[in-house]
């Protein structure tokens, strides 16, 4: 279905056999300068939205050997063998370090109002702990600078998955004291860039960076029993309270912390009553582990009983850290949770997608534009949250850069118009969500999957590092420039 609405049929609503770079020029006009037609008045965003865009360190930067950055384990884990697509490495990825300016520009160009980046933890304490290196710091302040002079409110990431090694061959994530050196790291940049620097996340995605000591997928490449993979993510969990309470005692009055996660976001299979309340139930009990620990301080009495003998050692003290108030929450969501009424105890049931179920080219990544209206809302209403982010939103897509320089990716278009949609009702419907990131700014290092997959809105030549808008870039600085669905 996705692959029949092609550049071709895009082309015939313009009134031609294929999208001229005029037209692609005409879907930005309004930013220009030209009215906006009344029709789009309704489905404008509140007045102060942030339309922002998100990348990570290891994805971007390249730069892996300059000025005394440690190895991290992605380092280590795409130069293994057999672990990445194509052996692909994140050693150049798009050459942020040395291009950030370049990229800077992109964002202006595109009318970002903020930009959501990493701190490479290598970058600043290269064997994890100890001496700061200065010079890791510096190629931050410089990007803060370019983009404050932009216009472009920074928020930062201070963990997006490039641990040191050197904690690593320490225990990485199993151990204890991984948690309480990344609470050091994290007071450390907040006293430092925090006079730029409003809005602080922990941690990117713990569902993930824990999913490396259980699937073998992604780095450090382990497979633990399910106790070991329990306390991993009790250590993930207690590094953001005491990483919150870190950046409190060390930042400059008026920061605000919060998190990033992919939280499973769970969505009404039907929106009927029964199965409204099901998915709510739903959203706490899918991360239990993880964002309702955090929100409420304690582990639910299911999740427990779920883990049994495999449970996690923890103390009162771990549970009063990562039960530290934050100040708002930021939601990575790409994909829906369908979920069921159900008599079982819990009152729930998830619904498995069909093979037939439409994704984009990510074979993960089911399209359901609702899981940007129900995850945002089913979590301020579990957890009375007043500040929500969208942190990251995208698609990837087979995007193939044309004879005449561009790049039609009308299927993420697609996407991202649907799923602005749900997100707008929620928006109009009182839901505190007060920022969009669009992920990603341009294509990257996708991690395990190297280079095969873009989920950039501006294509790189990995070869020569140029940059080019897609079409999507220019529907999204359009939504921008009216602040609203385009």
């Amino acid at each position: 279905m996705l692959k029949r609405f092609s550049r071709r049929t895009f082309a015939r609503l313009f009134g031609s056999t294929a999208l001229a770079p005029a037209a692609l020029t005409n879907l930005a006009t309004s930013a220009s300068g030209q009215s906006v037609p009344s029709t789009a008045a309704g489905r404008s965003f509140p007045p102060g939205f942030l339309w922002g865009s998100a990348t990570a360190s290891y994805q971007v930067e390249g730069a892996v050997n300059e000025d005394g950055r440690g190895p991290s384990i992605w380092d280590t884990f795409s130069h293994t063998p057999g672990k990445t697509n194509n052996g692909d490495t994140g050693d150049v990825a798009d050459d942020h370090y040395h291009r950030y300016k370049e990229d800077v520009q992109l964002m202006k160009d595109l009318g970002l109002k903020t930009y959501r980046f990493s701190v490479a933890w290598p970058r600043v304490f290269p064997q994890g702990t100890g001496t700061p290196n200065p010079k890791g710091l510096d190629f931050y302040n410089r990007m803060l600078d370019e983009l404050l002079a932009a216009g472009i409110q920074p928020y930062c990431t201070l963990f997006h998955w490039d641990l040191p090694q050197a904690l690593e061959d320490k225990g990485g994530w199993q151990s204890r004291d991984t948690s309480e050196a990344f609470a050091v790291y994290a007071g450390y940049v907040a006293q430092h860039l925090s006079d730029r620097v409003k809005h602080f996340m922990t941690l990117n995605e713990m569902r993930s960076f824990v999913g490396g000591y259980e699937s073998e997928r992604h780095a450090p490449g382990l497979k633990l029993p399910p106790a070991g993979v329990n306390q991993v993510r009790h250590n993930a969990v207690l590094a953001h309270g005491l990483g919150v309470q870190a950046i409190r005692a060390h930042a400059k009055p008026g920061t605000k912390v919060g998190l990033a996660e992919n939280a499973t976001s769970c969505v009404p299979v039907i929106e009927t009553p029964e199965h409204i309340a099901a998915a709510k139930k739903a959203t706490r009990e899918a991360n239990a582990g993880y964002l309702t620990a955090i929100m409420e301080g304690r582990y639910t009495d299911a999740y427990l009983a779920r883990a049994a003998a495999d449970a996690p050692k923890f103390t009162d003290a771990d549970m009063k850290a990562i039960g530290s108030p934050i100040d708002f929450v930021g939601l990575n969501i790409y994909t829906p949770a369908y979920v069921r009424a159900d008599d079982s105890p819990s009152g729930f049931a998830m619904v498995r997608p069909p093979a037939s179920y439409p994704h984009m080219m990510s074979p993960w990544l089911h399209v359901g534009p609702e899981a940007l209206y129900w995850g945002p809302k089913l979590a301020a209403e579990n957890w009375n949250i007043k500040e929500i982010y969208i942190t990251e939103n995208g698609a990837s897509s087979t995007d193939v850069l044309t004879p005449d320089g561009h790049v039609y990716d009308s299927d993420r278009v697609m996407y991202l118009r649907n799923y602005l949609t749900q997100l707008h009702r929620a928006v109009s419907e009182g839901v505190p969500v007060r920022g969009y990131f669009c992920w990603s700014l341009m294509d990257n290092y996708e991690w395990a999957d190297g280079y095969a997959y873009r989920f950039g809105i501006h294509y790189v030549d990995f070869k020569t590092q140029k940059r080019t808008p897609k079409m999507s870039a220019h529907f999204y600085k359009e939504v921008i420039a009216r602040n609203g669905l385009a």
